[in-house]
Parts: C-alpha cells; sequence; structure tokens
C-alpha cells in the first residue's frame, strides 16, 4: 500500500440535498442527509475496517471485527434500505452516500480526501507517470486544437504528428470552431491501449488529404521536469513530483550528468507539492552513504516507524543546494528536512508550504478512494513542519499568513543540529539562505496577464508560424526577445481589453520577456529547454549558484 504525501486539497464542499430530491419538505431531507450520513459512515467503517483486518492476518496480527458494526449501526444500513426500496420518490442512493462521505471526510484535517472513481483513477496516472493514451498535448487557440508538445517516442510522434499541427475532426467528429471542452476531448483521445484512433489535421495551413491513424499505448512521463550542466562542474535537475519512479528516474539523470563531469548539486523542488512517500525517503537516501534516519512516522494507531538511508546513494559526498519555495510541500519537505537536519546540503529559496502528515489510501470496488490522514512525519530531529489548520469547518481554512523568511509565531521549538546550528518545528521548513519573490510576479498587471493566458495566445498565435533560425544550443544561450516584439505584445493584451501604465509595463517586462522566451523554446525545443531559458533570469538560482561557488 502505498503512502500518500501530497499537497493540499480543497475539501468538498457539501452540496444542497434539495438538488437531488426536488420539493422535499425541509424536515423530511434533512431525516434523509442524517440516514444517508450514517450509512455512508457505516460503508466506510465496514471497508476500512476490513482492510484493517486483512492487513494483521497478512502480518499474523490478532484478528479484528470490522469497525463500526453494532446494533445501531444495523439499524441505520436497514434505513438505508428501507428508503431504497419505498420511499414515495426515486433517490440517487450513490449520490447520497457520495455527498455524506464528503461531509464526513470535510470534518478531519484538510489533507484527508474522497476521490470519485475519475479523480482516483487521474491520481493515480499522475503518480504513477503513466497512462494510455497518445501522448500529445494541446493549447487550444481560437477554438482549434493546436499541438504544443509531444512525449518523445510516444504514439503520436511515432504516427507522424508533428509540433503545430492542429487537430480537426477525431474518429470523423469534428472538434475544431465547436468550443469542445477539455472533458470531451480528454474522451475522444484517452482509450484502451492497442485501440485505433484516425485524427484530421491541418499542418501549414493545409488539410492533410488523409487522417493519421494512432494507437493507443501505454505512455509513460517522467517525474524531471529538466537535467543538465549550469557550468564545467555543476549539476542542476528539477523534479516535479514525488512518483514510483521518481528516485529511478533520479539517479538516471545524476548518472549521465556525472559522466559530463558533474561535482555538485542543485536539486530543485520548488513547485512540488508532494507524492509518495517511500519515493520522498527513496529520492533522499540518495544523499547519504552511511545508514541515517531521513523521517519517522507515527499516528494515534500507527506505532513508530523509522526511515533510513541505504549506503549506496549516488550522490553520498558533493555539495548540494536545495530550492524549494511556499508550493513545495509533503514529500518536498521530507527530503529537505533531512538535507537540512542532517547537515548535508544548504536550503534556498523561501519557507515551504509545512504538511507532516501522511495519506493512505483505501481504495473501493467502484473505483473510488479515500485518502486518509493516518500518521505525522518527523525529521530526523523530530521536528513537526506541519502547519496549523482548523478542522470541523467543511473547508481548508490552513493558516498562510507565515512569513517567508525567519522565525515565525509557530516555531516554538527549537533544535540544534550536530554542529549547533538552530532550526525550528512548525510551519514549514524554513531555507538557511532566504531570497524574496520577484515582487514583478505578483503584480495586478501581471495576474492579469497569465489569467487570460495570453502569453501562450501570443506565442502559439503569432511567434510560432516559421522554425526559428537558431539551433537548440545558440536559442538557450543568445536568443532574447527583441523590444519590437515587446512592444507587439504590449499592443496585443491591449486588444484583449487589459489596460496598463507605461510603468507597469516596464516593471513586468523582463518577467513577460522570460516567459515568452521560454515558452517558444518549449515549443522548437522540448520540455527542458523550457526551464533552461528561464533559469539564465532566475534570481533563487542565480543565488544558489553564488553558494556553491563560497563553499
Amino acid at each position: 500500500m502505498q503512502f500518500l504525501c501530497d499537497s493540499h486539497q480543497k475539501c468538498r464542499k457539501l452540496f444542497n440535498l434539495a438538488q437531488v430530491i426536488n420539493d422535499m419538505r425541509k424536515e423530511t431531507r434533512r431525516n434523509l442527509f442524517i440516514a444517508a450520513t450514517y450509512g455512508a459512515a457505516l460503508f466506510l467503517g465496514i471497508l476500512l475496517g476490513q482492510n484493517y483486518a486483512d492487513e494483521n492476518s497478512r502480518t499474523g496480527g490478532a484478528s479484528l471485527l470490522p469497525l463500526g458494526i453494532s446494533e445501531k449501526t444495523g439499524k441505520v444500513q436497514r434505513i438505508i434500505d428501507l428508503i431504497a426500496s419505498n420511499y414515495v420518490d426515486s433517490v440517487d442512493i450513490d449520490q447520497l452516500q457520495h455527498l455524506a462521505i464528503d461531509e464526513i471526510v470535510s470534518q478531519l484535517d484538510p489533507h484527508s480526501e474522497y476521490l470519485r472513481p475519475n479523480q482516483a483513477l487521474k491520481q493515480h496516472e499522475t503518480l504513477e507517470g503513466t497512462f494510455e493514451g497518445i501522448g500529445i498535448e494541446y493549447y487550444i487557440l481560437n477554438d482549434t486544437l493546436m499541438t504544443v508538445g509531444l512525449i518523445n517516442g510516444g504514439p503520436a510522434q511515432r504516427a507522424g504528428i508533428r509540433v503545430g499541427d492542429k487537430l480537426i475532426a477525431i474518429n470523423g467528429d469534428t472538434v475544431a470552431g465547436v468550443r469542445i471542452t477539455d472533458k470531451a476531448i480528454e474522451g475522444k483521445i484517452r482509450g484502451r491501449k492497442g485501440t485505433a484512433i484516425e485524427i484530421s489535421i491541418n499542418r501549414n495551413g493545409k488539410d492533410l488529404p488523409l487522417p493519421i491513424k494512432v494507437m493507443r499505448d501505454r505512455v509513460e512521463v517522467s517525474s524531471i521536469d529538466a537535467a543538465y550542466i549550469i557550468d564545467s562542474a555543476t549539476a542542476y535537475i528539477k523534479i516535479r513530483r514525488f512518483g514510483a519512479r521518481t528516485a529511478d528516474d533520479f539517479k538516471q539523470a545524476l548518472q549521465n550528468l556525472k559522466k559530463q563531469g558533474a561535482q555538485r548539486l542543485i536539486l530543485d523542488l520548488r513547485e512540488n507539492g508532494g507524492g509518495y512517500f517511500n519515493a520522498a525517503t527513496a529520492l533522499a537516501s540518495q544523499f547519504f552513504e552511511d545508514k541515517r534516519l531521513i523521517v519517522y512516522t507515527e499516528g494515534a494507531h500507527e506505532p513508530r516507524v523509522d526511515y533510513y538511508s541505504s549506503a549506496n546513494g549516488i550522490f553520498g559526498e558533493g555539495d548540494l543546494v536545495v530550492l524549494i519555495d511556499e508550493q513545495s510541500a509533503s514529500a518536498s519537505e521530507i527530503v529537505a528536512g533531512a538535507i537540512q537536519d542532517l547537515e548535508r546540503g544548504i536550503i534556498v529559496g523561501r519557507r515551504s508550504f509545512g504538511k507532516a502528515l501522511v495519506q493512505e489510501q483505501f481504495g473501493f470496488g467502484d473505483g473510488s478512494a479515500l485518502n486518509l490522514t493516518v500518521a505525522r512525519y518527523y525529521t530526523p530531529l523530530g521536528r513537526s513542519i506541519q502547519r496549523s489548520y482548523t478542522v470541523h469547518t467543511g473547508k481548508d481554512v490552513q493558516v498562510t499568513n507565515l512569513p517567508a523568511q525567519g522565525k515565525s509565531e509557530v516555531d516554538t521549538i527549537i533544535y540544534k543540529t550536530e554542529s549547533g546550528k538552530l532550526v525550528y518545528g512548525g510551519g514549514g521548513i524554513s531555507p538557511d539562505i532566504w531570497v524574496p519573490i520577484d515582487s514583478s510576479g505578483i503584480s495586478a498587471l501581471y495576474r492579469k496577464i497569465r489569467r487570460a493566458n495570453l502569453i501562450e495566445t501570443y506565442v502559439y498565435g503569432r511567434l510560432t508560424k516559421s522554425l526559428p533560425a537558431y539551433a537548440v544550443e545558440n536559442y538557450l544561450k543568445g536568443y532574447f526577445l527583441p523590444d519590437k516584439e515587446y512592444q507587439n505584445f504590449l499592443q496585443h493584451i491591449r486588444e484583449k481589453g487589459i489596460e496598463y501604465t507605461p510603468n507597469e509595463a516596464n516593471a513586468v517586462k523582463p518577467l513577460i520577456r522570460t516567459d515568452i522566451e521560454a515558452l517558444l523554446g518549449r515549443y522548437y525545443f522540448g520540455s527542458e529547454a523550457f526551464f533552461r531559458v528561464r533559469n539564465r533570469s532566475d534570481n533563487v538560482l542565480a543565488q544558489a549558484l553564488l553558494t556553491l561557488q563560497t563553499e
């Protein structure tokens, strides 16, 4: 059973039961909801209890009765049965149980979550890094699906689809100019491995005479966004999430970089919301040669379990810097916490999110699942970096007003590393070197531009008409958006109804230029080019490089 250690999720709001059962009297609706709630509690109790009993039977523990079995719960189940078979109107019992389960789970911590079958499948595919489809990324430009990325070696690329192709029809059904939704597109493209899909293509303004036939297959997506040599001896690796293959992907990437002469490493965990707990411990293990305590977990129903590094870490020696920010959560914080506590490297950036809770996923027969918090985790020094939250409100109200720099009101417990350095418990991982956020990135003008997807619209609609006159290395080192092109972009956003002052336009210019350059690099040269271009003007990365030079 995999532990989940992912980023915060918004707890579901309980819908009004009047949407399901029309014209019920108020008291009748109330009684029916209570019955459904208790019925769902029974349903969860039986399944979770049986899961626990099965685990004990496999490990030789004493057998346990399923949770929640009593005279009262038997009565509740009978009420559910009576509603299903005798109620005056047709009632969707499954829907009522879904709503009741949402309400029950909302009374727990903000990270416990009930997933509908499609949500559970999507989460599984994301963390496992595989799905069945054709490996295509698209952007809807002027109501037309434009191919903006392909999985290298994936079914779509093998069949001959190219970046820049516009999808006109899928299996004979028109998808251009019909305001098709993302959900509908996914339903047409995704499918069982070995099944065929035919896609009609417009390429360079001309319709291809015949549709392209693509055989759906299992598509693998790496959790490594970028891995390259920054200078002669410094490697940079950015990890998107902690999935089933993250540690293996990391080892392979770093082995390749070490062959190119890498002796130092910058590990970028910014915007990494987490993933599998075991993936985090496996990755952290790569930075220690000796058997060292990486993290331990403990809960009311879970005894303490210690997780140690193996003795064959691929980067047990060498200077190390880890980048974090306010979106680095859970699994990312396990890695950063171990490296900070054991003084293996330097943490640079901004205070992390602060999630020290571990979820275990319990699956149900209909494909739905419950991500239930079963334990807390603690760094090697015993720190809990969990940020405060309030329960029993039906919504996520996790405290978010903590400073990004230095101590906060939650840093009440002081810990000392082996060398005497002070670190703190509560409220996330505070970096060793703090780098402020770029204020232009939070300006009102920039937020408006991003919300309206105007950078993507401009790049895909106006800058991808012809191949660039650059090889990839020349582009990465030498292409910068001309001032005239930036003025054209400003005209573009004004045409879309966004007004700005000259001062505002100048303030966001460096960030907008970098975004355009990075997106254009990704379009022509792949996802790694996106990060390599963006990193050229990254002040956090610049600080990391400076830190390594002074080590």
